[in-house]
């Protein structure tokens, strides 16, 4: 985690007087009111789930509301707990994170912050009594750690909406420089191709000569394909809607990418998309795996389907995604692999969006990188 986010953490602790004094608070409120966090996190959701927008973004960047439910039940056992070390502010700064990647409006935060310090107000003081003189101070307390994790959670946020905003600039600039270079390399690659056409129906005596022109050939294939690769990023060309039993089609791409692939996945989990479009995202993913994975490391996928629709994980035991490229992984020429050109997980992405759903990378519980793919059943393409 950047050092810079803990450190403004600190900074903030000693600005609102955050103390040992209010740890031990919490601490000892939290084994009285920690049997009604179930009940805290359904009126939460009730409440966010009485507006449209919040409604529509939860939908698409969760399974569904039940996994919510019990994250945000975690997040009431670490706010009494703690304990608030570097760990703490990094998963409340990946709040702020993932409400940017599901395009959650910012005021959602804030309010939804007001709703739970305001149930969790109640019930402090349903536990202590009203008339208690340690309920106004653990409400304090109660105060201070809130006002700090809403502090991270908007401080993030700010910071990956403003890289988004960036991203989205210079994507704009290299589709258009895609378009027309694109385009303009296929004729000398096409009067290449058509000499070597011409070249190879010769008779060739020479060895080295022969072994030149195929290499040859290999590289104007890698050229075409990469232009290809560069040109499926900004088409908008329609994709093909049809029923995709992702089971089967995950089944079959993965054992041709390596055997070694652990999938897991019941039968028959399906959504509506482009068959070809899909099978391209598990390509990239799980050559992604192999290749960080490495000689006899471990790559597991898993498939499952919910209310919200449905889910793939893509796990490895690799080094994990570098920190110094996270808030660019999915940008186009952007990559840590040797020999990579850094268009598979823009591609992915790309394509995943165009389905309705969303994709986000994590440290896996394998140790190496996570990605997680959304779907919903019948999301409408773009």
């Amino acid at each position: 985690m950047c050092g810079g986010v803990f450190t403004l953490f600190r900074e903030l602790q000693r600005y609102v007087g955050f103390t040992a004094a209010d740890e031990r608070l919490l601490h000892a409120v939290h084994p009285k009111i920690q049997h009604t966090f179930a009940a805290v996190a359904e009126i939460f959701y009730e409440r966010a789930l009485e507006h449209d927008t919040a409604k529509a973004t939860l939908a698409r960047g969760e399974k569904h509301v039940g996994q919510l439910k019990g994250t945000l039940v975690k997040w009431m056992h670490e706010l009494f707990l703690g304990p608030w070390d570097e760990k703490y502010v990094e998963r409340r700064a990946r709040i702020g994170r993932v409400h940017v990647e599901i395009a959650l409006p910012q005021h959602f935060m804030v309010s939804a912050m007001n709703v739970a310090r305001t149930q969790l107000r109640l019930r402090i003081g349903e536990a202590l009594g009203e008339g208690s003189p340690e309920t106004l101070p653990t409400r304090d307390a109660l105060e201070r750690i809130c006002d700090l994790d809403l502090a991270m959670m908007l401080h993030t946020y700010r910071e990956d909406l403003e890289a988004s905003h960036v991203r989205a600039e210079r994507l704009a600039t290299f589709g258009q420089l895609v378009g027309s270079i694109g385009h303009e390399l296929r004729n000398p690659l096409g009067v290449i191709e058509t000499s070597l056409y011409v070249l190879k129906g010769r008779p060739q005596t020479d060895e080295r000569t022969t072994k030149h022109l195929e290499r040859i050939s290999q590289q104007v294939a890698l050229a075409n394909d990469i232009i290809t690769q560069l040109l499926n990023l900004i088409r908008e060309r329609p994709l093909a809607r049809t029923g995709v039993d992702l089971t089967a089609l995950a089944t079959e791409v993965l054992a041709g990418i390596s055997p070694a692939i652990v999938l897991r996945a019941a039968a028959g989990v399906t959504v509506q998309g482009d068959e070809v479009q899909l099978r391209q995202v598990l390509v990239n993913l799980g050559q992604n795996a192999v290749f960080f994975a490495g000689a006899g490391g471990r790559v597991e996928v898993e498939l499952s389907s919910g209310a919200g629709g449905i889910t793939m994980t893509v796990d490895d035991s690799g080094p994990g995604i570098d920190p110094s490229i996270r808030n660019r992984l999915f940008e186009p020429l952007v990559t840590t692999r040797q020999g990579g050109i850094g268009l598979g997980l823009a591609l992915v992405k790309r394509i995943v969006e165009r389905h309705g759903g969303t994709i986000a990378a994590s440290r896996g519980p394998l140790g190496g990188a996570r990605f997680t793919v959304n779907l919903p059943f019948t999301g409408e393409l773009v």
